[in-house]
């Protein structure tokens, strides 16, 4: 918008956001000013919205300011704060809205590790025992929706240690590689691995993050879980979890990740699950 010398009236809110919508180019990058002026108008909804004063402006700052500041390698506060805002889920739904009888994704968590080691399908993925924990094993197969097997599918696990930790959140007390490991399916489409059962834990609250759950009347907990990471040449791959039926916070994971399609029974020592993947 151009502003003529002689403009008397004070600018409204609606004109500042066109100005500021306008000083995007689009030939610089098109998808980038898409995203930017998408951010920009609801930013610009939500202050007016709950009527943002000076003072909670300065305090949003700090926090953000905060959560960049307890980032490190092996920390990832900005991927907590998306987590218990709802938003890594609602970026999984949008990205895989799963066709009916696709397995449902979830969320991707902080913990998984690239390049984690490979395993011979029915051995363990625990290489270091952290206190005690109940032995569990996992089987099942990988199919298409048409229930056809998808040999050599790729399964990819992690979870925590009997004690509630990941490995990368002990590195003194458990190997890199404990409690994860990658197996491929056989000619059947088949997997089994080892592991201990799934507890519930506590994502870190000892952050900025855990303050605004607790300053919210929320609390930092999720259900005890296996994490998946399934993939296949010509298939869709999917993130997701197997939840404990017996455990805990399944109706207020801090993470909003729990699906009914996903919650088995690990009684007995052991349980069973078949991804079904969608193709490309």
């Amino acid at each position: 918008m151009t502003i003529e010398p002689t403009d008397t009236k004070p600018m409204t809110t609606a004109e500042h956001l066109e100005e500021v919508l306008a000083s995007y180019d689009e030939s610089a990058n098109p998808r980038l000013v898409e995203i930017l002026r998408a951010a920009t108008r609801h930013l610009h909804a939500f202050v007016e919205e709950v009527g943002l004063t000076r003072e909670e402006w300065f305090e949003g700052i700090n926090f953000l300011t905060a959560v960049g500041q307890k980032c490190d390698d092996v920390r990832q506060e900005f991927i907590l704060l998306s987590d218990t805002l709802g938003v890594s889920m609602l970026v999984e739904m949008v990205n895989q809205q799963a066709v009916a009888g696709a397995t449902e994704p979830t969320v991707f968590g902080p913990f998984h590790f690239d390049g984690a080691v490979e395993r011979e399908l029915g051995s363990s993925i625990i290489d270091d025992p952290v206190d005690e924990g109940e032995d569990m094993v996992i089987s099942g197969t990988v199919t298409n929706l048409d229930g056809e097997p998808i040999p050599g599918a790729i399964i990819d696990v992690w979870q925590t240690a009997a004690n509630g930790f990941y490995s990368m959140q002990e590195p003194e007390a458990q190997n890199l590689m404990n409690a994860r490991g990658v197996f491929h399916a056989d000619d059947q489409g088949r997997f089994e691995f080892t592991t201990v059962r799934p507890v519930k834990y506590q994502i870190p609250g000892d952050g900025p993050v855990g303050d605004m759950l607790r300053a919210s009347g929320r609390h930092n907990w999720r259900p005890a879980h296996t994490h998946f990471l399934i993939s296949a040449p010509g298939y869709k791959d999917v993130i997701t979890h197997l939840f404990d039926r017996d455990s805990d916070y399944l109706d207020s994971d801090a993470v909003f990740g729990v699906r009914p399609s996903l919650i088995v029974d690990m009684n007995g020592g052991s349980t069973s699950y078949d991804f079904v993947l969608e193709p490309v």
